[in-house]
């Protein structure tokens, strides 16, 4: 496994003087946004679709400092019920999928969106309960009408370009736990995958580790080295649904946190273990959210914590067996 980050922290800077600045920090591996919430300061791929000569320039400022690119990210919502809001996210997945494919990348990173809970809603609408009974006819709309139809198209599109649509499972949208993600991989192809991200399952409650196992190597395509904390006073109080911003840190539920700020070594040592069990070998990607923490101190803290907890090398024989 090789440790590397999401680059979006650092997208009001030039690319090659963050990745000078990554390198240094003895990372292997980066990852960068192309649109949608992650924005596109260090990786426009209209652009970059377009022009061999821009590719071939943005794979060598990665390639040059002993860099490797794991994944493009193109966090959006293509199923809004905002026809222009949907329209321009996927767009963006689009040429994100197909700039993915000339740079000989197998890995686009995506929400799998959110619909309104019927054809004549303005906002998306997340359903978390089975009654009243309405939200069940609304849930039933959300994914026969809109989401199965709409991904089963862009599997078959990632499936021609040889690419993996990798879903980060996130509340507030359709896919935000293993169950909700193999439904839409059994409805929509087996170009349905994961950005595994443990923030987000964390203070719903999931076992990592057990969550990792149900997933298995064939569906985790990428992880996301993020934390959260579960505050026990304010859980106690409130339980875990939480719509307070996230910097009322001190009476919010939980919050994210660099990796070790929310769970130990231990914790980690077991999912990086688990995600060797599963056969994958692939990045540990930082993605810096911690409100209590600059980037470069959260980042640089998450290094240091992940050097301790990676498996960076195969396993030698079992001389002991």
């Amino acid at each position: 496994m090789k440790i590397g980050v999401l680059t979006a922290p650092w997208s009001n800077r030039p690319l090659e003087e963050v990745l000078d600045y990554l390198a240094a920090s003895g990372l292997e591996a980066v990852e960068i946004g192309t649109g949608n919430y992650p924005g596109n300061g260090h990786c426009n791929p209209f652009a970059l679709n377009k022009s061999a000569a821009k590719r071939k320039a943005f794979m060598k400022a990665i390639e040059s400092r002993g860099l490797i690119l794991s994944a493009l990210s193109c966090h959006g919502n293509p199923l809004h019920p905002s026809k222009t809001f949907a329209k321009k996210s996927h767009q963006v997945h689009r040429e994100t999928v197909q700039l993915a494919q000339q740079l000989g990348l197998d890995c686009v990173i995506n929400f799998s969106g959110l619909p309104g809970g019927s054809p004549t809603d303005k906002v998306p609408n997340w359903i978390t309960a089975p009654w009243p009974e309405d939200q069940l006819t609304a849930l039933e709309y959300q994914w026969k009408e809109v989401a199965i139809p709409y991904w089963k198209e862009e599997n078959r599109f990632a499936d021609a370009h040889g690419v993996n649509i990798c879903f980060e499972m996130h509340p507030n949208f359709l896919v935000y736990n293993p169950e909700t993600l193999l439904k839409l991989r059994k409805h929509c192809g087996d170009r349905m995958c994961a950005n595994f991200d443990p923030s987000h399952l964390f203070w719903q409650g999931i076992s990592v580790p057990s969550a990792i196992r149900c997933l298995g190597g064939d569906v985790i395509k990428h992880f996301h080295a993020k934390d959260s904390r579960v505050d026990p006073i304010n859980v106690a109080v409130n339980g875990v649904l939480d719509t307070k911003h996230y910097g009322d840190e001190i009476n919010r539920s939980w919050i994210f946190r660099t990796v070790g700020y929310g769970h130990d070594y231990a914790v980690w040592k077991d999912i990086i273990s688990e995600l060797r069990l599963v056969g994958y070998d692939h990045v540990l990607s930082i993605e810096h959210e911690d409100s209590l923490m600059s980037a470069a101190e959260g980042f640089l803290k998450a290094v240091a914590f992940l050097k301790q907890v990676v498996i960076a090398a195969k396993p030698g024989p079992m001389t002991w067996a």
